[in-house]
C-alpha cells in the first residue's frame, strides 16, 4: 500500500511526525531536568514544547487517518491518546502559571511510554507491512523526483517525458 499524499514523491505523514515526537519527548527530559535540578525555567521551556509539539501532533494525525487501515488505526489511535494525555498536562501546567504540579506532570510522562508503543506500530506498517513503500523500491531505484520509476512499480509518471 502507498502513502496518497505525498510532497516531492514522499509520504507526507512520516515527514511530519518527527517533529511532535521530538517536542513532547523533550518535555519530559526538561522536566526530569527541572526536577533533579529546581530550576523552573526548564518547566517554562517545556510549557512551550508542549504546545508546539500538540499542534504538529494533529497536523501528522491529519496525514496518517488518510492512509489509515488495521495496524494503522491501533497506531493512530494510540498516538490520539499521547496528544490528548500532553493536552492535559499542558492544560494543568497553564492553570497553575506554567509550572506543573505532579499531576501534570504524570500524564506528560505516561505519554512518553504509550509514544513508543505508537512508534513502534508505526515501524511494523513501514518496515514489516511495506505502507507507504513503493512498488519496486530497492537501492538502486530511482530518486523520487527522477522521472523515471522503481523497476516493478505501477506508479504513474509525475513528469511528463521530454
Amino acid at each position: 500500500m502507498q502513502s496518497r499524499p505525498k510532497l516531492l514523491g514522499h509520504p507526507i505523514h512520516p515527514m511530519l511526525i518527527v517533529f511532535p515526537l521530538g517536542l513532547l519527548a523533550t518535555s519530559v527530559a526538561f522536566d526530569v531536568l527541572d526536577l533533579v535540578q529546581g530550576d523552573p525555567n526548564w518547566y517554562r521551556i517545556s510549557f512551550g514544547m508542549i504546545a508546539a509539539g500538540i499542534i504538529g501532533g494533529l497536523c501528522a494525525a491529519v496525514f496518517g487517518l488518510i492512509d489509515a487501515n488495521s495496524i494503522g488505526l491501533l497506531h493512530g489511535g494510540l498516538n490520539v491518546v499521547v496528544v490528548l494525555l500532553f493536552i492535559a498536562s499542558w492544560w494543568m501546567r497553564k492553570a497553575n502559571g506554567e509550572l506543573p504540579t505532579s499531576g501534570a506532570l504524570a500524564p506528560s510522562f505516561i505519554a512518553v511510554l504509550l509514544a513508543l508503543v505508537g512508534g513502534w506500530l508505526g515501524g511494523e506498517l513501514v518496515d514489516r507491512l511495506g505502507v507507504g513503500v513503493d512498488d519496486g523500491a530497492e537501492l538502486n531505484a530511482p530518486s523520487s523526483l527522477s522521472r523515471h520509476t522503481a523497476p516493478g512499480s505501477d506508479k504513474r509518471l509525475l513528469h511528463r517525458a521530454s
